[in-house]
């Protein structure tokens, strides 16, 4: 996008169109496991905080991120692989800012019924599985909370949960609106995906970091120096 901007043309070729939605399957793949572990992690944390060292112990922390990585590989060589068996016919104009695999599959002359139905089943079953984890890990949090409610455990919970609870609700909010939720492609889809394309990745340092002690401190001398200037 930033070159496209730059440069003033649009186009792109075949080879990096491929590239470029094999990366951006790669990654948003590995998003979706990365914040299911991170619910689980915070899950063991609230639930279990006595045992959190013996469960999330180094080797297990390995093993999932490791999990994570060869997973999303194999979900975007996956795509890829069926993508690339498809033959583009005259009007090779993408109704998106970038390489989508919707918008590439809808662009294709030939038939796509085994695209789509993988789309719907190995995505989908990937989606609402790292949902699902978020989502019980979540619910077993609240049982826990309020079964004994205390301003200072909800307090401390939310310390700790704020933050992710923040990146899923606009990660999954507009990835299901724009997959799961839209018949076609419009304006309004394209402008939902630029929140979990663009705008969350460059709010999660934002999200992430301001419930560090130092970068607070940090931020704070910078808003005093330019006060004091």
């Amino acid at each position: 996008m930033l070159m496209n901007m730059q440069t003033r043309q649009q186009s792109i070729s075949y080879v990096g169109c491929i590239s470029q939605m094999y990366f951006f399957m790669l990654f948003g793949g590995l998003d979706n496991f990365l914040l299911a572990v991170m619910a689980y992690d915070r899950y063991v944390a609230i639930c279990q905080p006595l045992h959190y060292t013996t469960i999330m112990r180094e080797g297990l922390c390995l093993l999932l991120v490791a999990g994570s990585w060869n997973l999303s590989c194999g979900h975007a060589l996956l795509h890829i692989l069926l993508l690339v068996r498809l033959s583009f016919c005259a009007d090779n104009t993408i109704t998106h800012y970038f390489c989508d695999l919707a918008a590439l599959v809808k662009l294709s002359c030939s038939d796509t019924f085994l695209n789509d139905m993988v789309i719907f089943t190995e995505g989908g079953m990937i989606f609402f599985l790292c949902f699902g984890i978020i989502l019980g890990s979540y619910i077993r949090i609240a049982t826990i909370m309020l079964r004994v409610p205390s301003t200072k455990r909800l307090s401390k919970a939310f310390s700790t949960c704020g933050s992710h609870l923040s990146v899923v609700s606009l990660y999954y909010g507009t990835a299901a609106g724009v997959y799961f939720f839209s018949s076609s492609w419009g304006s309004k889809d394209i402008i939902a995906s630029v929140m979990y394309t663009v705008a969350t990745p460059m709010l999660n340092p934002f999200i992430y970091s301001l419930r560090n002690r130092d970068i607070k401190q940090a931020l704070e001398m910078c808003v005093n120096r330019v006060k004091f200037f």
